[in-house]
Formats: C-alpha cells, structure tokens, sequence
C-alpha cells in the first residue's frame, strides 16, 4: 500500500497548489443544474399562501376565485392535506429539520409568513397569480412578541449550553480593572443568492419519492423525509448537484419541502417551489437576534482573572433553535475563572436556524469588543492586550492545541496594516476632512470532522471517477475532491471527474460548520488507496503488466503504477487483463485525537474606517487579515471564502438589520430593496494572508476549514475602529448612520 506520510506532504503537486474549479466551466456556460431551474415532464407549480398575522389563528380560507383561474390544478391547506409523522429532529440520527412543526398542521399562526396553503398549477405564473386571489381571514391575537430587543424578557435558561471554571463571579468582585457591558445585535438573513427550491416526483406507482433540493444535506433531507412519510429510506433519494449558497439555512429541511412532496403524491405529477424572497426571508430562517453581558475582570497588567458571558437569543413558538454565542469563549483566551450561560426567548418569528460561524460570531463580537473597552481601560495597547491572554492550550479542555498560530496571525497582521503607526488618541488621526479610526480583533472557528464514505473507479478510458453523497454548495468541493484523486494517483485534473450531492452515492456529511474539506478528503484518500490496491493485484496477477511482482513493490505515478524501473497506466494495465474498471471503496471519521487535542482555527482582522464628521457617514476603508486554517487545500478558494466572510461581517457591523413591526411582530423589510447588504461600492480593499501549517492531527491532508472563520471578529473590529476614531462606544448592531447621528 503506498500510505500517504507527512513528508509526501512536504512539496505538494496539487494539494494546496492554485487550482481552477473543475466545474467552472459549467457554471460560466449555464449547464451547471440548480434546483430552480430543472424541469420534469409533466411538472406542475406551487406557490404557498404565507399569513399576513405574526399571532392568531386562521378561520376560514377562501378558495372558489382561485380555484376557478386558468391552470389552477389543487389548493392544500389543513382540511385538505395528508396526515404525516414528525421528524424525530435528532442530529444523532441524521434527521434533524429546521422547523418540526409539519405544513398546516393546524390553523395557529405563530408568525408572519407562516404558510396556511399551497395553490398547484401548470405555470409558475398561474400558481402565483392564484395564490394572491386565496382570501385567508384570521381571528388576530393580542400579544405578540416582537423580538427580544423589543423586551427586557430574560427567556429560558439552557442548561446544557453553560460552562464554568473556577469562580468567576469571586474573581470578577474582586479584580483590579472591570469591564461590564450588555451587547446587542439585530436580526440577521441569509439573502443567499439561490432560494429554497424543491422538486419532488414519485415513481414507481407512488412507492418512491425523488427530491431535488437545494440543501446543504442530502442525507439529513432524506432521512427526515423517510420518517415524515413512513416509507423506507431505499425508496427515497435526494439530489442536490449545485447550490447557490445557503450560509447555514439549507442545512436542514423546511416545511415546504414537505408540502412539496405532498402536493407531487395529490396532483399525480412532478412539483417544484421556488420560494420568492420575500417567503425566503420570513420563512426560511435568520441569524436571531441576541442580548449579551460580557463581564472582564483584570490586573493592572492585563492578566484576565475572571471571563462571565451570559446570553439571550431568539427562537420561535414552533421550533427551539439556540444559537449559542458563548460557544468559543471558554477557549479563547487563558483565564482561570470563566462562565457562560444561554438564555432563549420565544418570539413570533419564523424560526431562526444556523448562519455562517452559528453562535460564535455573535458572540465573539460581544467579548472582543469587551476585550477593547478593557484594553482602553488598562491603557495598553489591544494587540498586546490579546497577547498577553494567548491560551497555548485549551483552557476549556486543558488539552493542546493540534496547531496554533494566533500570536503570528496578529503579529502579520500587525505589520501588514501598519498598526504601529496608530496614535491611540480619540479622533487624531485624520486624512483632509476625514476621520481615521484603527481597529482590530481576533478571530477563532472550531475545527471539527464528521464520518463520511467515497467511492473512486480508475477506468479503462484512463479516466478516473470519484463519488461521495456530500454536496457542493458553492465552495469549491468538486475540485477538492480532484485535487486530492490527482495527488495520490498522479492523474491530470482534466481525466478526473467527480460526482457528489445524491443519496444513492457513499454517504457524505452535512456541508456547514467548516467540517466538509477536513470530512471528506480522508474518505476519498482512503478510496483511491483501496483502488490502487485492487489495480495492483490485477497488475501482478497472471498476464498483468507486472505479473509475478510483489504488489507492495508498485507505487502509483503520473496515473500509472511504477516498480521504479517502469510505469504502466492504469488504462494499459486493465486493457491488459481486460477489464473495464476497479473500484475502490473508503471511509474515515473522528478518532482518538478528539481525546488528544483541542482542533481550532484561529486569526486576526484590523480595519481602517473613515468618517465624514459632517454627515456621520462611516466607510470601512481596507482591512487586513491573517489566517491559521492550516494547509489551503485550494488557496484562492480558501482566501474567497475569508474575503466573502469580510463583506459578510461589515454588513453584519453596519448595515443588515430585520425589522419586524413593534406593533404586531410582522417583517417589514423581507425584500432586497429594504434590507441592506453591502455592495460592490461598499467593499474596502481586502489584504487575506493564509499562513501556512499542515494541521496532520487534523487529518492527513493537514487543512482545516475556513468558511467560517472569515467573518468571525469582523464586526468587532468595526466598532472598534469606530470607537477609535469618535470616542463613542457602539454595542448594538448594526451601527447605523442614525446611530451615529444620535450619539454625535
């Protein structure tokens, strides 16, 4: 067997080296196959009818005007739907949903855009025109709530979701320098560019159901499915081949997926729903909003002796989410007293569900910008501050890092950005008119592994064919999985062809948490060695190519084998015992060095903003960053997803906000007119440095991932540069230009 080792690793030919997507060219000319836009024979549309109430309860639905319109096929509701199961919602088991409550399960409204029913139709456009002639009438309850800043409501306590070391409540009483702030941050969407989409279609008389979804997993999707309707998993398959983004609220399954699948069973006919934004945004999940006390305790040295996070989140009336915030403090920074609690608060929204860097980001906003008050508190300088509290171990775990590099992460950055040349005076810097404000942060993700399957054929053709049920949403997967295949074979990219996202191929994780690269990579390794072997006992075997050899003796090399003296291609090779192909198959998971070592990215973002002191207008200028994700597999894939993270996290720090109406709890903004992301205009200039440390702990293609990371501590930095520039203290996000006016 020819074992990949750490020094195989030490010059790489293809892992880690710049490479083109592979699917690049099918997305440039439109062949790519998203969900939205396929199409079966005999296809039929839906259109759901979302409530205009956020609290009460339907009455009466008026249906005969829509009924009666060209092309209208059914209209289901509650009186007119099949009775189904529940998803058990276990992450154990694979079927967690993001909303458990089933489509119509009964006439009370929990929140604005709630669906009370689903008009089919032969056109897209009848299904839409019908569903804006259904008359819903409603008995509208008092008492909504409107989100958790609207309330000093404390929610529920989790008690699963707290930590505690030490006494920290002790040593916060009793420390030198004390910081203690609450933070605020509005509600988030997704705004992914792709909706959620689903076309279902059973076959065989009824007895199979086929999904194409765009989910970021298809297993979750098919096993929820097979529990909700009682049929075996062998006759349910989902399908996701390209995606168009999710950031975390395709992770699991949503309610019209389900009324989806029932209304293709009802009509007799394939259905698809594409769910306009407006329907995307209040039903199909959100960032939830959060309320955060952040309580620091030092020396005058700026040693932390005591670290108190508490925090309260939103979830909704019929499905608890809890977005933990307080997740990453315990380990961030090396302090021997340290608690953190979770609250949750039922609100009439839609529910919330993960969002790129889940938790963390929200709650890394509130400690480091904690972090910066204790810095101008103490009068030292932030950077030093967090070097001073650098953790070189776990201090959660007490075990060792697999690999940490944060000190360098900063110290680069550092340098990059020109951080000595900051004068820490409020608003003393200044180019012309403009006010210069320097701000900076770190940042961390977790680095974790699920279990996962491959399958690779080396072919007669001289192609090679790798398979594993994991999608691709957007991030480079496909090429990847080349990558490593081209590495371990000698194979040229271009005779490598990949499939991923259905459940009839291996099993594949969930694509979220930055935990598909590190997940699926060892898998696929472990395939291809198992082809290898298999195409070197045909080679060794009566009349191969190196019949009589030892097998161990042969090595793979430029998509052949090699004894050294000679290399034969795999394609001669089976052409010789006359085969068409051998298949190898692999699988690999998390092992004892969850035991051994604490797994975590780490890195640091500085910004510089400037501010129109006439009309308070900030504009985040550039920021620098320097990452640890150990190796990038496909370093320009891997520095767009941090730069997108960057975008991502100034919308987040100054202008995404969901605004529900203080009066009933309904979403005001749910458009892209309205709700506010960064553009083009608004983006600064980006310098991204991946620092380069193979975490082999990890696993042996020694990256780790990086979806995440890049928007964690964005924020922060921020309003940090904004406190640095003004003087004042922003704790709420986003901070807004009439935020800013008001304080000014």
């Amino acid at each position: 067997m020819n074992d990949l080792t750490q020094s195989a690793f030490a010059k790489p030919r293809v892992v880690g080296q710049r490479t083109p997507r592979i699917d690049g060219e099918y997305k440039l000319t439109g062949r790519a196959g998203y969900t939205g836009e396929l199409l079966a024979e005999g296809m039929r549309y839906g259109y759901p009818v979302p409530a205009t109430i956020a609290n009460g309860v339907l009455e009466s639905l008026e249906l005969d005007d829509a009924l009666a319109m060209p092309g209208v096929v059914d209209i289901l509701h509650h009186g007119h739907f099949e009775s189904l199961h529940r998803s058990p919602n276990s992450m154990a088991h694979g079927d967690m949903v993001s909303e458990v409550r089933l489509p119509f399960e009964d006439e009370r409204i929990y929140y604005h855009g709630q669906y009370v029913a689903l008009v089919v139709a032969e056109t897209f456009e009848q299904a839409r025109a019908a569903a804006q002639r259904v008359v819903a009438r409603y008995r509208e309850d008092d008492g909504a709530v409107v989100g958790l800043l609207h309330t000093d409501t404390q929610g529920e306590l989790q008690e699963s979701a707290g930590t505690s070391r030490g006494d920290p409540e002790a040593a916060f009483g009793g420390a030198e320098v004390k910081i203690d702030s609450t933070y605020q941050i509005a509600a988030e969407s997704h705004l992914q560019m792709e909706m959620h989409a689903t076309l279902a279609e059973w076959r065989d008389d009824g007895k199979r159901l086929v999904v194409h979804e765009s989910t970021q997993g298809v297993f979750f999707q098919r096993n929820a499915m097979a529990r909700i309707f009682g049929i075996a998993q062998e006759n349910l398959e989902v399908i996701s081949h390209y995606i168009g983004s999710g950031f975390g609220n395709k992770l699991f399954m949503w309610p019209h997926a389900v009324a989806t699948a029932v209304a293709a069973r009802m009509v007799g006919r394939p259905v698809k729903v594409v769910l306009p934004r407006q329907q995307d945004m209040t039903g199909g999940g959100n960032r939830p909003a959060s309320r955060q006390r952040v309580r620091l305790g030092a020396d005058r040295s700026g040693k932390l002796t005591s670290v108190i996070h508490d925090s309260t989140t939103e979830t909704s009336w019929v499905h608890q989410y809890v977005d933990a915030c307080g997740s990453a403090t315990p380990s961030f920074y090396a302090c021997d007293n340290v608690s953190t609690s979770q609250r949750v608060l039922e609100v009439n929204h839609g529910t919330p569900c993960p969002m790129r860097a889940p938790g963390e980001v929200s709650g890394i906003f509130a400690l480091e910008t904690a972090m910066d008050e204790l810095a101008v508190e103490l009068g030292m300088d932030p950077v030093a501050l967090r070097q001073k509290n650098n953790a070189e171990q776990d201090p959660a775990s007490g075990l060792p890092w697999s690999s940490k590099h944060l000190d360098e992460c900063l110290t680069s950055a550092a340098r990059r950005f020109g951080w000595d040349k900051r004068d820490p005076a409020i608003g003393s810097m200044r180019d012309g008119d403009e006010i210069i404000g320097y701000g900076m942060a770190s940042c961390t993700w977790s680095a974790g592994r699920q279990p996962c399957e491959a399958r690779v054929e080396l072919r007669a053709d001289g192609s090679l064919f790798a398979a594993c049920g994991t999608q691709d949403i957007g991030t480079g997967t496909y090429t990847i999985v080349a990558q490593a295949v081209a590495e371990l074979t000698g194979t040229d990219l271009s005779r490598i062809e990949v499939k991923l996202g259905e459940t009839s191929l291996p099993a594949g994780p969930l694509s979220g948490g930055s935990m598909a690269t590190a997940t699926v990579l060892p898998a696929v390794a472990a395939a291809v060695r198992d082809a290898l072997d298999a195409i070197k006992e045909v080679a060794v075997g009566s009349g191969g190519a190196f019949e009589g050899s030892d097998a161990d003796s042969l090595s793979a090399e430029a998509g052949g084998l090699t004894d050294g003296k000679r290399r034969v291609s795999f394609a001669e090779i089976l052409e010789t015992s006359k085969l068409s192909s051998v298949n190898g198959k692999g699988s690999a998971a998390p092992g004892d060095e969850r035991s051994e070592y604490s797994f975590r990215s780490f890195g640091a973002h500085f910004v510089e903003i400037r501010i129109d002191p006439e009309i308070s207008r900030v504009r985040v200028a550039r920021v620098v960053s320097t990452i640890d994700i150990g190796r990038a597999i496909n370093p320009p894939t891997a520095r767009n997803q941090v730069e997108g993270g960057i975008v991502m996290g100034l919308g987040m720090g100054l202008l995404e906000k969901l605004d529900y109406d203080p009066r009933d709890a309904r979403l005001i903004n749910a458009n892209v007119a309205d709700y506010i992301v960064p553009t083009h205009a608004d983006a600064p200039e980006i310098d991204v440095e991946l620092l380069d440390y193979p975490d082999f702990k990890h696993n042996e293609f020694g990256g780790r991932g990086v979806g995440e990371i890049g928007l964690t501590g964005v924020a922060p930095a921020i309003a940090n540069a904004i406190y640095h520039a003004t003087g004042k203290r922003y704790r709420d996000l986003p901070i807004t230009i009439e935020a800013l006016l008001a304080s000014s």
